[in-house]
């Protein structure tokens, strides 16, 4: 398979055309980003004005995905890209729609966080604990598979793709732990329902972080890993 090259065009608009698109990438996951970061801030701290700026950066983000589909469809209309570059502008589109879904359950985080600023329930929420660690690894997520596609390094994407694993296994025990503090006491069903939902969302966005290191890993390694054990991943990234 060939290595991945994408300046080695005789066409330096080409060359130009390719990074404009990874910039543009970078950028849009840039924001989706501080998105899920300020989400789960709002949700944690009760911070009403900040989840609503949640919501207002999705419009955004949906226009950015346009643009990058647009910019991305032009390019294999016009460069006909073949091998290796085909394999950038087909990972660079399926990374934007990840990103955007990423900037959805977002924005669901942040509609959660208004629900429970506005619902005057006794005593904080159960979740909180929860909420904030899976959130930090989830947004750590964000951040790795976004540096693996910028550097184009598929050892650093294999990390989020073990990392989105132990998202799974904490994510399945915080729903268990809730589940039953919901049985013991049925006045907080309202509330902790909406750490719930807001816990799916983050596990949710840890999938996506977890699609984009698999598009990195096509994109460097040039095969398809996706549904492969982490164990042969990883034999073919060393070997």
């Amino acid at each position: 398979m060939d290595k991945l090259n994408l300046d080695h065009h005789i066409s330096q608009r080409f060359n130009q055309e390719l990074e404009e698109a990874r910039k543009n990438l970078m950028q849009m996951g840039g924001i989706v980003e501080q998105q899920v970061r300020d989400a789960i801030k709002s949700i944690v701290d009760g911070d009403s004005e900040l989840a609503e700026k949640v919501i207002q950066a999705d419009k955004r983000v949906n226009k950015m995905e346009v643009k990058i589909d647009e910019e991305c469809a032009n390019i294999i209309a016009r460069r006909h890209p073949a091998a290796s570059d085909l394999r950038f502008v087909l990972a660079v589109t399926k990374s934007v729609n990840d990103l955007e879904r990423m900037g959805d359950e977002a924005s669901k985080i942040a509609r959660m966080a208004l629900e429970l600023s506005g619902n005057e329930g006794s005593g904080p929420t159960k979740g909180f604990i929860e909420m904030r660690h899976i959130g930090e690894q989830v947004a750590k997520m964000v951040m790795e598979a976004l540096d693996s596609f910028a550097r184009l390094e598929s050892a650093s994407a294999l990390a989020v793709l073990k990392a989105d694993k132990d998202v799974d296994l904490e994510y399945t025990t915080a729903i268990r732990t809730l589940i039953t503090y919901m049985m013991e006491d049925g006045r907080t069903i309202s509330r902790v329902m909406n750490i719930v939902w807001a816990l799916r969302s983050l596990e949710r966005i840890g999938d996506h972080s977890r699609n984009i290191a698999e598009h990195v890993i096509y994109l460097v390694e040039g095969e398809d890993m996706r549904h492969q054990k982490i164990e042969k991943i990883e034999d073919k990234i060393q070997g």
